[in-house]
C-alpha cells in the first residue's frame, strides 16, 4: 500500500500533466476553479491535500472526471 505523501504526490502529478494537456497555465485553472493559484500550486506539489469537494472542482475546471483525476 502507498503511503499518504506518494498518494498526494501522484495526485498531483495527475492534476499538472491533464492541465498542460489542455493547455491551461496554473493562472489560468485557478481562475476557472475559483481557487487560488498558490494552493493550486501546492496541490500539484504533492504539498496540499485537498477535500474531496475541491477535488470535484478541479474535475470540473478540467472538463473531465473525477476518475480520469485517479487514473495514474
Amino acid at each position: 500500500m502507498q503511503n499518504t505523501g506518494d498518494t498526494t504526490r501522484l495526485f498531483g502529478q495527475r492534476i499538472k500533466t491533464l492541465r498542460v494537456q489542455a493547455g491551461l497555465t496554473q493562472m489560468a485553472l485557478a481562475s476557472r476553479c475559483n481557487l487560488d493559484r498558490t494552493y493550486l500550486s501546492g496541490i500539484e506539489r504533492g504539498i496540499r491535500n485537498p477535500t474531496l469537494e475541491i477535488i470535484s472542482v478541479i474535475a470540473a475546471g478540467l472538463g473531465t472526471s473525477l476518475a480520469a483525476l485517479f487514473d495514474y
